[in-house]
């Protein structure tokens, strides 16, 4: 059965940083490049970064360079966001993503964690 299981989300004061996971099950992951969304409330889904099957490429948005982290372990079927100095403008549910190459469209979801960035 093909999944894609966030976890690694919680409740973090500005500054502070999380490390979300992506693990992987039903599916060669190394075929696959595999993006990171989130949804804050009362707004539209936006891409935070993505990585390319090999891991050999990454972007991210503006709004996270720097300060994020994407990678991967094919061989442990998971990949990584680090997410260092939070904002309050991070917190939202982060969702993982399967593309063929991040500029696709993903074609499976997982479920999302969510991350709250407050004081």
């Amino acid at each position: 059965q093909l999944q894609l299981v966030e976890s690694g989300g919680g409740l973090v004061q500005p500054g502070g940083s999380l490390r979300l996971s992506c693990a992987a099950s039903g599916f060669t992951l190394d075929y696959y490049a595999i993006g990171w969304v989130r949804q804050a409330p009362g707004k539209e889904r936006e891409g935070v970064s993505c990585i390319s099957s090999s891991g050999g490429s990454t972007n991210y948005a503006d709004s996270v360079k720097g300060r994020f982290t994407i990678s991967r372990d094919n061989a442990k079927n998971t990949v990584y966001l680090q997410m260092n100095s939070l904002k309050p403008e991070d917190t939202a549910i982060y969702y993982c993503a399967r593309t063929f190459g991040c500029r696709y469209s993903y074609d499976y979801w997982g479920q999302g964690t969510q991350v709250i960035v407050s004081s």
